[in-house]
């Protein structure tokens, strides 16, 4: 029952792969989506800094509730070149990302002042993976149909103010992880179609998220965080479907048919630093810098390379670490409206520059965000935000050796062009 129910969490709250350079997402629903992150772990104005910096929960008054929601819509379509394999047939896909690009975003943030010194928090949130679909016929097929990688992070948090300028926190990250992978098999007798392989299974990983505040003056303030790696271990066996007689025959003779297959997913450690810089009544600036190890992730390609020889089901796909910039502005432009912007970049995490695995379908990242937040009351302000996420022209040059007759993948050679993301956000936060 419990297992079902973060399930249902992490649909809710996960947000997309067509964010940062690598998977990992800053867009929470929050005031830092009409930032482009900017100043992400040294705002510290709302309860979402359970979640960006815990040691900023020791700026927050009493008890502090924050609720946020977002609708996500990707620009994410493969276009198929002439050098792809014509077996493999003419049918591009689809939008590869959410239903028909849309797909939900959000999380929950509570803080608690046990005294002015010390806070306790909890946040539920997802901030990594998100579910990819192609239609079940398309080109990829043998490379792929469907993946869904989600991790959904329940974070117990505490802070402590160690004097007047300085704040420590730490939280338990718990992540709950989702994988589901289903790609075609190339039954080379036409007479019996495609065949299929699924793979599912759940795990949890642990982590730690230790950040620190240092606050200049009253107005000006840093904020440095570091998100240990998180290690997701899935463990299920295959499961093969509509497999011709030759096909099965040989994947029996390699041990694949029933075998168990062990996925290693290594949520990346990150590090990051932002400062919160108030110009004068009405102007404040905010900036980060953050780095990110994508090059321990461990991701693989499900899928039969050939199955006149079969020798595998897996095939490891390379990553290297990607480094993020941001800058924004707040303006007052009255009493109880406040005006975010933000301009950020996130460098790429597949090593072939421009060429990517439909797999993941993002590379680099520019974001341009806006966003306005009203002080309803002395207890309650709310929110809205836009951010709308490029990613740039991105290239598939996948080739194998065995064509597609015999049973091999074909080759997929292509483009997603002028990729992007829309997200819009509301919240709202509340002190008790």
């Amino acid at each position: 029952m419990f297992s079902s129910l973060v399930v249902i969490c992490a649909t809710t709250v996960a947000t997309g792969q067509a964010f940062a350079g690598g998977m990992i997402a800053y867009e929470l629903g929050t005031a830092d989506v009409g930032l482009a992150s900017a100043g992400y772990n040294a705002r510290a104005q709302d309860a979402s800094t359970v979640f960006t910096n815990p040691a900023g929960m020791t700026r927050l008054e009493g008890k502090q509730a924050l609720a946020s929601g977002q609708l996500l819509w990707a620009n994410t379509r493969y276009s198929i070149g002439s050098g792809t394999s014509p077996l493999l047939g003419s049918d591009n896909g689809g939008y590869a990302i959410g239903s028909s690009g849309w797909f939900p975003g959000g999380g929950a943030f509570f803080s608690y002042s046990v005294s002015p010194d010390l806070k306790l928090g909890f946040a539920v949130a997802g901030n990594f993976g998100a579910p990819l679909k192609y239609d079940n016929d398309w080109a990829g097929r043998y490379y792929i149909q469907s993946t869904t990688l989600l991790g959904v992070s329940l974070l117990p948090t505490i802070a402590y103010r160690v004097n007047d300028k300085l704040s420590l926190g730490a939280g338990l990250n718990a992540m709950y992880g989702i994988y589901q992978d289903q790609v075609a098999i190339n039954n080379p007798i036409p007479a019996f179609g495609d065949g299929r392989l699924k793979y599912d299974d759940n795990s949890w990983g642990w982590g730690a998220n230790l950040g620190l505040m240092y606050e200049i003056d009253e107005g000006n303030r840093i904020g440095l965080t570091w998100n240990s790696q998180v290690d997701l271990d899935f463990k299920a066996s295959p499961e093969f479907s509509n497999l011709s007689p030759i096909v099965a025959s040989g994947l029996n003779k390699a041990g694949l048919l029933n075998s168990n297959l062990k996925i290693g997913i290594k949520v990346p450690q990150q590090v990051m630093a932002s400062v919160f810089a108030q110009i004068n009544p009405q102007w404040a600036a905010l900036g980060s810098v953050g780095w990110q190890q994508w090059s321990k992730f461990g991701r693989v390609n499900i899928g039969i390379e050939d199955t006149s020889n079969p020798v595998s089901l897996t095939t490891d796909i390379p990553f290297k670490d990607t480094w993020h910039l941001a800058a924004g502005a707040q303006y007052r432009l009255s009493n109880p409206w406040l005006l975010n912007f933000g301009i950020a970049y996130d460098s790429g995490f597949q090593p072939n520059g421009s060429t990517v695995s439909p797999l993941m379908p993002l590379n680099t990242a520019w974001r341009f965000g806006v966003g306005g937040q009203q002080q309803l009351s002395k207890t309650s302000v709310w929110g809205l935000a836009a951010e709308y996420i490029y990613g740039g022209t991105l290239k598939t040059d996948l080739q194998t050796t065995a064509p597609v007759a015999v049973g091999g993948r074909g080759n997929l050679i292509g483009s997603y062009d002028n990729t992007g993301t829309l997200v819009m956000s509301v919240y709202g936060n509340w002190k008790f």
